[in-house]
């Protein structure tokens, strides 16, 4: 069974890109274009694992991961940071949130993330 990856992107072209990306690696992927698309998306496709951009419009990649901290069937979905927003306090805030990494987009091919993703499926 193929594992579900949401990937949480406002950005048109990289949420599409991700999306496809995963779909070709084997991934069943759903792109949510805001916090609140992915908050609809979340309990219909119930996903192994969040792809989630923190720059966000309206609600922040922050206050998405506090939304779903609070809900009782996705409190512990691994959720994968990935920004291009370098700043520690909010690094340390996602990470507090129970995110499992936070990816600087820059510092990574889609194949890298696509491997990141795979190793954090992996872990238990």
């Amino acid at each position: 069974m193929a594992k579900k990856i949401l990937v949480v992107e406002d950005e048109k072209i990289l949420g599409e890109m991700y999306r496809d990306i995963l779909i070709h690696a084997g991934f069943k992927a759903e792109w949510a274009r805001s916090a609140e698309e992915g908050l609809e998306i979340l309990p219909k496709i119930k996903p192994d694992l969040i792809l989630l951009d923190i720059l966000l419009p309206r609600a922040s990649g922050i206050g998405f991961l506090k939304q779903i901290r609070e809900l009782k069937d996705f409190a512990s979905t691994r959720v994968l940071a990935f920004s291009n927003y370098d700043e520690p306090t909010t690094k340390r805030e996602a990470l507090e949130l129970g995110a499992k990494d936070y990816l600087i987009k820059t510092n990574y091919t889609p194949q890298e993330v696509v491997d990141k993703i795979k190793e954090h499926l992996k872990k238990k």
